[in-house]
């Protein structure tokens, strides 16, 4: 190791009358240098580091590291160093700046030691995203990293619940790619817009992250912040939710003010609103062109200023043309209108939130994991993610909880999970499928499993999905066209059944028609 340690005496002049200064070399050095003391304290940062940090060298000196990246010593690249005394080499880090802007980056740290003495630590980044996007991608990429230890998020330790009912900002949106990219910048411009904002996603990709940023991006953010799930009101209820009730306009009613009135001043998000009752859309169109509201059971209307925020989950003109959103509504909440990519979409992005939700999983549930197999990160990449992030999430704290005696998320552990898609016929049992899979990842062959090839893995996946189109086409012909109804049938969720319908291009409407017919 001695090799790769740099001796203190030459960075600090005045410990030794020879010594000589580094100092003016580092300060015009490309690459950013950071210098802290045994306990994680900045004693000097050069120009190029602030630039890639966003920060005020002046104003870093003399903060610890945890104080600047909000870390702990199992994340943070320099905090280990100090720890083991041990150099941390070509490290590929992904973190996020006070400013929410992430940096693809290498870290090498070196300990610094006079005589056998440990001082503190030297850190060299080299952030590739501020030269060069594409050499940045490539360069990552090919370091494979698949580990804690090779590939870091640096964010905040928790949500923080802000007093306006809020849990989200734009820092809390991880991702790279362009079109997820493109998408983060509109909704930040459009934030302080007075103009309102729809929001087009499947379900599962962040609809409410993003409206929450666009609140808490903007002026209104110190004033309240209201949502709605369209789609999960009844009817019967939803009106009243919306625009309140007077006392003695039916039954049970009070005096009670809707969601338009306790957003005022702030924020309305509805989210699916393409579920709405078409009635119910004529007198939210009627509410955005005059700026007022009446209870109901009331003749009188009270002026409200909100910022409008809607959500679709279905392509708005689909849903336009199928007759469950009105083109005119659609047409005023879309004045700024942001489409989020599905993950299958952005599937450069899987492994870094990938380890950002393992992370989160090590701390919630006391675990150390460290890595994800090749093999599942290979898998991974392959899925089609129909829920999206939220799915990601979920997968990953699913097989944190069944790593036991290994610090490694292998493939038997997304199994329960992600059946039908990753499932092998053989062996059944978990104890043979860890076998099989341990030995997969050294390249060797099952003996249950000798002469199956990718073609029979294929040719699994297509009689799976044949199974399930020909399952749906079923239920939706004993429905007589209903997708709602095919979908409880079904035992799943409205929106997956309109994603399974898109899918397999079944058009529910046919099938009711060839049912009455014959």
């Amino acid at each position: 190791m001695e090799n790769r340690q740099i001796n203190l005496d030459t960075l600090f002049p005045g410990l030794t009358a020879n010594a000589f200064s580094l100092r003016p070399i580092f300060d015009v050095f490309h690459e950013g240098v950071t210098i802290t003391d045994i306990d994680g304290r900045v004693l000097y940062m050069n120009k190029a580091q602030g630039q890639i940090d966003d920060l005020i060298v002046k104003d870093a000196i003399g903060k610890t590291v945890a104080e600047l990246y909000r870390v702990d010593e199992g994340v943070s690249p320099t905090l280990q160093c100090l720890k083991t005394g041990e150099p941390v080499i070509n490290l590929a880090v992904y973190y996020r700046t006070h400013l929410g802007r992430i940096v693809n980056s290498i870290h090498n740290v070196y300990p610094l030691f006079a005589g056998d003495k440990l001082y503190g630590a030297i850190l060299f980044i080299k952030d590739y995203t501020m030269f060069n996007p594409r050499v940045a991608e490539n360069e990552l990429s090919s370091l494979n990293a698949t580990s804690l230890n090779s590939v870091i998020l640096v964010t905040s330790k928790s949500h923080k619940t802000f007093d306006n009912g809020t849990r989200f900002t734009f820092k809390d949106i991880i991702g790279n790619s362009g079109k997820f990219m493109q998408a983060v910048k509109a909704a930040e411009m459009a934030s302080d817009s007075p103009s309102p904002i729809m929001l087009y996603g499947e379900t599962g990709t962040g609809k409410e992250l993003f409206a929450q940023s666009i609140h808490n991006h903007s002026s209104r953010k110190n004033s309240t912040y209201v949502a709605l799930n369209c789609a999960a009101i009844p009817e019967n209820l939803l009106e009243g939710m919306l625009f309140g009730t007077t006392r003695g306009s039916f039954t049970g009613a009070v005096d009670k003010q809707g969601l338009f009135e306790e957003a005022n001043g702030g924020t309305l998000f509805l989210d699916e609103v393409n579920s709405m009752p078409k009635g119910l859309q004529a007198k939210i169109l009627r509410v955005l062109q005059e700026r007022r509201v009446r209870r109901v059971g009331s003749l009188k209307e009270s002026e409200i200023d909100i910022k409008l925020i809607s959500s679709v989950n279905e392509d708005p003109r689909e849903s336009i043309e199928q007759g469950v959103l009105r083109p005119d509504l659609m047409y005023r909440l879309a004045v700024v209108y942001i489409a989020i990519p599905p993950l299958r979409e952005r599937l450069q992005d899987i492994e870094i939130l990938s380890y950002y939700f393992l992370h989160e999983c090590n701390r919630a549930l006391g675990k150390s994991i460290k890595k994800i197999s090749p093999k599942v990160a290979e898998l991974f990449q392959s899925y089609r993610w129909p829920g999206n992030v939220r799915e990601l999430e979920h997968v990953i704290e699913g097989a944190a909880n069944m790593v036991q005696d290994n610090d490694t998320i292998q493939q038997y552990h997304l199994t329960v999970h992600l059946a039908g898609e990753f499932s092998q016929k053989e062996p059944r049992d978990q104890f043979s499928q860890q076998e099989n899979y341990e030995q997969q990842e050294r390249g060797i062959d099952h003996p249950k499993l000798a002469g199956k090839n990718d073609t029979k893995r294929q040719d699994l996946q297509r009689n799976n999905q044949d199974f399930e189109r020909e399952q749906i086409i079923q239920a939706v012909i004993l429905s007589e066209g209903n997708a709602s109804l095919a979908a409880r049938k079904l035992g799943i969720s409205p929106q997956s059944m309109h994603y399974k319908l898109k899918r397999y291009q079944i058009n529910a409407k046919d099938y009711k028609v060839v049912y009455h017919s014959t």
